[in-house]
């Protein structure tokens, strides 16, 4: 059955995508709030909570087996207060209850579906439930009935489970912070090169070497991990991480993943040749991959990451950005109601719209079939390097087929601006400047930030909002968001020279120690302070999809502290990492983000510094350069409250290069000092 488009539930004056495309469900669905409670309470009700997003498949499918459905929603409106929540709009939420859900099933998911006392304390849950009972999984009718007669007549049994997950919950990590290495011995570093090669062969131990990437299907670009290997190659010539990062971005490139007509990349592939991806197309993960693939072209000079980079980032204007500066979180994977239909094509569709001459070149180099490669239908793909004359040689025959994609039905728009995601984007803008010198990046860069300042900021009450849909601002920003602020602002502040982006940095580190800290004063919570309308605050420190916001914030403390003499901060930083250090040897590519901290504490951080008119010309040149252990300062005028570790008064048009406290003589001449960096 299809939502009656006359009926209308309490989401319809939401401005999430997502909870939009439930309002018009019969479910009495309500947004998350402190009311919830409340109103659980006064009913005497359980609450259920369904955690998705725009671009989930299986929470659209979920919605028209089941949300759809006029018998389903009598019985979850009269036994439950309905909850849906935006996943990419409240994270905090949805990291509490996916917490409790691994706990009970040891896997999780979207749809997430939790069930809840009215207290918010989760007791049972699951991720999708099919209509009809099958595969040894319920039915969604039969989980609701199940929770309905357990609420009932037993309520002491859920009260317990309840407060053992929630106990759980808040225990999860704890073992983790309590079990560090001590960094009060001055003999015994931190870090060395040599724990550095550990993790690289750790993470190689994972490496799919035919195919590039880590493990077997669903195979994610795993970004972090292969910009971990680059930095094994940079400090410690491990030729070995070199190579299989490279590998790895290749097959991307290669694979279905990448969008060969239109640029960007997919969420993630189902197989191991990264052929036939999960079509989604999420802002976080572009910006990611366009972040490490200016690495590897700062390392390589390849063309092709000079193409893919240039071709993603036209993809992102044209498709996720509203054009004043701000970008969109997501592309669904779905069209028409059939994953991938967008970006897919019949034999019969390609031979109609294909030169003749090259029809049959064409679809070989794609992998074009006659009976289709992936579900009776063909995803272009190549086993041929990107850097072959082919490439050229189809670029006409791309752009017709581009054109005609365009006449169909496109994927649905998550036209939410998520703050964080944004902050990645500026940092893969500066990154992507740094790399190829094209001066439209860093101006995107600007623009992009002026814009979330603009749109994002309560000036009257001094914080960040997460989300900006349309111009209705939600949700308080939680720490991912000012992590990554600050790391963009400190990316800025690299490609202009403009030392009032570090001026803010500074501003916003301070913000997050004030509201974010923990009570040990080491690492943050997600949440602030002053919010209230979760059940427990929880520090993220795993790096997943994106990178843990602590990890980010230890990067951020390690740069600011030298930068400001703000050795509290380093010192921080430095027992964030003895905490972190055995969880990075042993599971490295589950805290990659966390060890580039980790290879910049074992290499040494070197500081480039520079002073006088000169620098606008110069930042292009020494950024094209690949280094990660740098700390680069080149300003037009010299700032007081910026100290660094001269120890002495910058001289105008010279170049220095300081380490442990100590600089060289000054250099004279940019063409030296490149040299020698």
């Amino acid at each position: 059955m299809n939502a009656n488009p006359l009926f209308t539930n309490k989401l319809i004056h939401e401005s999430s995508p997502y909870l939009l495309q439930h309002a018009h469900n019969p479910v009495d669905w309500i947004a998350w709030s402190a009311e919830v409670f409340h109103l659980a309470k006064k009913q005497n009700k359980p609450i259920l909570l369904s955690i998705g997003y725009a671009a989930c498949h299986w929470c659209h499918v979920m919605e028209r087996e089941s949300f759809e459905s006029e018998e389903v929603a009598i019985y979850m409106n009269t036994h439950f207060i309905n909850v849906k929540v935006d996943r990419e709009e409240r994270p905090d939420v949805d990291h509490i209850y996916m917490d409790a859900l691994q706990a009970m099933t040891g896997a999780g998911g979207w749809p997430l579906n939790i069930f809840l006392l009215p207290n918010g304390k989760p007791f049972f849950g699951g991720t999708y439930f099919p209509p009809i009972a099958m595969h040894q999984r319920a039915s969604w009718m039969e989980v609701l009935k199940s929770v309905q007669e357990a609420y009932v007549h037993q309520p002491e049994k859920l009260i317990e489970q309840s407060e053992n997950l929630t106990n759980h919950i808040a225990q999860t990590g704890k073992a983790l912070l309590n079990s560090h290495v001590s960094i009060d011995n001055l003999n015994e570093p931190l870090a060395t090169k040599e724990e550095l090669i550990l993790i690289g062969n750790r993470i190689l131990q994972n490496a799919d070497t035919q195919w590039g990437g880590f493990g077997t299907a669903p195979k994610f670009p795993q970004t972090f991990s292969i910009q971990m290997l680059f930095r094994n190659f940079y400090i410690n010539h491990h030729e070995a991480s070199m190579v299989h990062g490279v590998r790895s971005l290749d097959k991307m490139i290669q694979g279905g993943i990448y969008d060969h007509l239109g640029g960007g990349f997919s969420r993630y592939s189902t197989d191991v040749q990264w052929q036939a991806p999960h079509f989604e197309k999420m802002l976080y993960d572009n910006a990611l991959l366009l972040t490490v693939l200016a690495e590897a072209y700062q390392i390589t000079k390849k063309e092709n990451y000079k193409m893919v980079i240039e071709d993603t980032i036209q993809f992102l204007d044209r498709e996720l950005s509203n054009e004043a500066g701000g970008y969109f979180a997501a592309l669904d994977a779905d069209s028409e109601g059939v994953e991938g239909k967008y970006y897919t094509w019949t034999y019969e569709e390609i031979k109609a719209h294909i030169d003749s001459k090259i029809f049959e070149d064409f679809c070989s180099y794609y992998q074009i079939k006659e009976e289709g490669n992936w579900e009776h239908t063909n995803i272009l793909w190549t086993q041929n390097s990107m850097e072959e004359g082919s490439i050229v040689t189809f670029q006409k025959a791309r752009k017709i087929l581009f054109t005609e994609r365009g006449k169909k039905i496109r994927p649905a728009l998550d036209y939410k601006i998520i703050l964080s995601w944004n902050n990645l984007m500026v940092i893969a803008l500066c990154k992507c400047y740094g790399a190829l010198g094209e001066e439209k990046f860093k101006n995107k860069a600007i623009a992009t930030m002026q814009w979330l300042e603009l749109n994002l900021y309560n000036e009257s009450e001094n914080y960040f909002y997460h989300t900006n849909t349309k111009g209705n601002k939600k949700a308080y920003a939680f720490l991912e968001d000012y992590a990554t602020l600050i790391q963009a602002y400190i990316q800025l502040q690299i490609i202009t020279g403009e030392t009032n982006y570090l001026e803010k940095a500074k501003l916003w580190t301070e913000y997050v120690q004030i509201h974010f800290l923990d009570e040990e004063s080491i690492f943050y919570y997600y949440t602030a302070a002053y919010q209230k309308d979760i059940i427990i605050r929880k520090k993220e420190l795993y790096d997943g999809a994106q990178p843990s916001a602590n990890a980010v914030m230890c990067t951020n403390l390690i740069y600011l502290g030298s930068v400001f003499d703000q050795t509290i901060w380093v010192r921080q930083a430095e027992q964030m990492i003895s905490h972190m250090k055995k969880m990075m040897l042993q599971y490295p590519n589950s805290y990659s983000y966390w060890a580039q901290s980790f290879s910049q504490l074992a290499a040494g951080c070197t500081e480039l510094v520079s002073v006088g008119s000169h620098i606008t010309k110069d930042i292009p040149l020494v950024l094209a350069k690949f280094l990660p252990c740098h700390l680069i300062l080149f300003t037009e005028t010299e700032v007081e409250n910026i100290v660094m570790t001269i120890g002495k008064q910058t001289i105008d048009n010279q170049y220095f290069i300081c380490k442990n406290n100590t600089c060289s003589e000054p250099i004279g001449h940019l063409n030296e000092f490149l040299a020698i960096i």
